[in-house]
């Protein structure tokens, strides 16, 4: 399956890397790494995942990250990639 990363999503890896970037050296770097390879995963098992605000969602392996995703002819399209210590209003508000 295509997977395609949608433009608030990339900005949601910008945010995710600046702040571990900041926390620690190479640690953004960790974290994009990270978070790509759980995006790739979805070439093989888009769908499979639970469903929270009208999404599928994949948490990641590494951190407390949740990828928004819908599957769409053929195409996993990631709507949001989120840090799960939000408050889920705001997490619905930010989805819709």
């Amino acid at each position: 399956m295509k997977v395609q990363v949608l433009d608030e999503a990339e900005q949601d890896l910008v945010d995710g890397f600046r702040f571990y970037e900041s926390q620690q050296e190479g640690l953004g770097d960790y974290f994009l790494n990270s978070l790509f390879s759980d995006i790739d995963s979805l070439q093989l098992y888009a769908g499979i995942h639970s469903r929270r605000f009208g999404y599928h969602c994949l948490f990641s392996k590494r951190f407390p990250f949740a990828i928004y995703y819908l599957v769409e002819e053929g195409v996993a399209r990631v709507r949001a990639i989120l840090d799960c210590r939000q408050d889920p209003a705001w997490i619905r508000e930010r989805l819709t």
